[in-house]
């Protein structure tokens, strides 16, 4: 069972931290600053009640006329609590909180008589309105820290995202065999921090397999280069033989030998990244057919449109034989060749070329043979893939059909190879000439 995978960007989960933060201060803040602002008030209105109910004291004891300011003698709803202050002949406030909204507020002193004069409000008019206003301000205030956290978020996330992307599309660039690319110069930027440590380490490690790389190819051609003086004199000597079959496994084996060291030998110099291209202008569609029919008579060619092109010959015709013989060691006849304009497609009918190739491209060493006694070294598509790289071209690979299936004209599957050859010619620096710009 697939698990499910929610995709997001860092700006946006950097936002909603920030925001989630600021919503959690906010509302903390807020009930705080409310609850605190409520209890002055209140106290605050104790007190006026209180310095009323004692204005009130006076003028009964002094006028010995009814009571003022609202006041009420020996009130029968007096408070519990304000009841026995008023045994122990002592004044007091009191707040009662009951089932609704708006607070009471009480006051009560003790008389010379032995009575009891109270006064009793509800905690509302401008302190109700002051406490709406500040849960009004506070509201405001929260969201207002939401949005502008968000804000931030976006900001702050933004130019991470940005770095990293950056950081990515580098890398990308050095797993594409651009070794002169480095992520720290890509993301730039003035601030350091944690992408700047990241993309030093990816840079280390690609100078590390850039050298290892580099020695191995050294390794690998000079192994080679040696190999070639005593293959080649063990070729000579092989044709001094006398016939027999003993004789004909030995050239046949010296001469494999020989193919093997030279396409190691190609293959080192193209990873070196050396090769030039000699150009030539050359009609495509002529120059295929009249090179094929000369490789392999049966390989069926056709010309959809003929395109004048400015490439290297030897290096296309390199490229043409090894998918050639490719198609000709792991596929089935019929082999088709098809020229449109600046695109060569090389085809088979065979099983079609195997997952990883797909995946990955052509490896050296590996072959779609699934045991070590299959033909061939896998060198050849390499060496193709190599050569289009200097003449500036794409060389791409797919399958006709899955295995299994076929396509919708009844034809069987099969393996393709497409040569896209560049509109411009790469220079005699490996370059591409820059082209002018538009007139407006």
């Amino acid at each position: 069972m697939r698990r499910l995978v929610l995709r997001t960007g860092v700006r946006w989960k950097i936002s909603i931290a920030i925001a989630g933060v600021g919503a959690l201060i906010a509302v903390a803040l807020s009930l705080v600053v409310h609850n605190a602002a409520r209890v002055s008030m209140l106290d605050n209105a104790r007190d006026v009640q209180m310095d009323r109910v004692l204005l009130a004291q006076r003028w009964y004891e002094t006028s010995k006329k009814d009571p003022r300011f609202n006041t009420k003698i020996n009130d029968p709803a007096l408070p519990k609590s304000l009841q026995k202050l008023m045994r122990e002949k002592r004044r007091g406030s009191y707040v009662y909180e009951g089932h609704g909204s708006t607070p009471d507020i009480w006051a009560a002193v003790p008389l010379s008589n032995g009575d009891v004069l109270s006064l009793h409000s509800q905690f509302a008019g401008r302190s109700a309105t002051v406490m709406n206003d500040l849960d009004r301000a506070l509201i405001i205030g929260s969201v207002s820290v939401v949005f502008g956290g968000c804000a931030l978020g976006v900001l702050i996330g933004g130019q991470l995202s940005r770095r990293l992307r950056k950081a990515a599309a580098a890398a990308g660039n050095v797993a594409q065999g651009k070794t002169d690319v480095r992520v720290r110069d890509a993301i730039g930027g003035v601030v350091r921090d944690e992408t700047d440590d990241l993309a030093r380490a990816v840079d280390a490690l690609t100078d590390a397999l850039n050298e290892r790389i580099e020695a191995e190819r050294r390794v690998t051609a000079d192994i080679a280069h040696e190999l070639r003086t005593p293959v080649t004199g063990l070729l000579t000597a092989a044709e001094l033989l006398p016939p027999g079959r003993p004789s004909e496994l030995v050239r046949d084996r010296a001469q494999a030998m020989r193919t093997l060291v030279e396409d190691v030998l190609e293959v080192a110099r193209l990873d070196s990244a050396s090769e030039r291209a000699e150009l030539q202008e050359i009609a495509l569609g002529e120059f295929v057919s009249r090179r094929i029919t000369a490789l392999n008579p049966d390989v069926v060619v056709r010309v959809v449109h003929e395109s004048w092109v400015s490439t290297d010959p030897r290096r296309l015709e390199r490229i043409l034989l090894n998918l050639l013989t490719n198609a000709a060691k792991y596929g089935k006849p019929a082999v088709e060749v098809t020229v449109e304009g600046r695109v060569v497609r090389v085809r088979d009918h065979g099983p079609g070329y195997p997952e990883a190739l797909l995946r990955e491209g052509p490896s050296r060493f590996r072959t779609g043979a699934s045991d070590r006694a299959g033909t061939g070294h896998g060198l050849g598509l390499t060496i193709a893939a190599g050569q289009a790289r200097v003449l500036g071209a794409r060389l791409t690979f797919r399958n006709a059909a899955p295995e299994g299936m076929q396509t919708p004209l009844g034809e069987s599957g099969g393996a393709i190879a497409v040569l896209w050859l560049p509109e411009h010619a790469p220079t005699n620096t490996g370059s591409f000439p820059m082209m002018p710009l538009p007139d407006h």
